[in-house]
C-alpha cells in the first residue's frame, strides 16, 4: 500500500478520536513531503509542522501509535524512537 493511501486508511480509522487532524497544516500540503524516500528530505514537512496547531497532538499519536515512517509532530521516525527512549 502506497504513503497516500496508508495514511487515508488510518485517517478514516476512529475519525472521532482524530477530530485534531481536521486542523492539521499538513491536510493542504503535498503528502509526499511526509514520507519522503530514503534519504530524501525532510526539510518542508518539518517546516510545516513548526507552523501547525495541533503539532504535539500529531506526536502524541505517532509515539502512541508507533507509527514507524514518516514525518509526524515534526520529528521523523528516528527522531520519535530518541525521543520515546528518552521518556521511558
Amino acid at each position: 500500500m502506497g504513503a497516500i493511501a496508508e495514511l487515508s486508511a488510518r485517517l478514516a480509522f476512529d475519525a472521532d478520536d482524530r477530530e485534531w487532524m481536521l486542523e492539521a497544516k499538513c491536510l493542504d500540503a503535498d503528502p509526499e513531503a511526509f514520507f519522503p524516500e530514503k534519504g530524501g528530505s525532510t526539510r518542508e514537512a518539518k517546516r510545516i509542522c513548526t507552523a501547525c496547531p495541533v503539532r504535539d497532538e500529531c506526536l502524541e499519536f505517532a509515539l502512541s501509535n508507533d507509527e514507524r515512517f514518516g514525518i509526524w509532530g515534526g520529528l521523523s521516525e528516528r527522531e520519535r524512537r530518541r525521543a520515546k527512549r528518552l521518556t521511558a
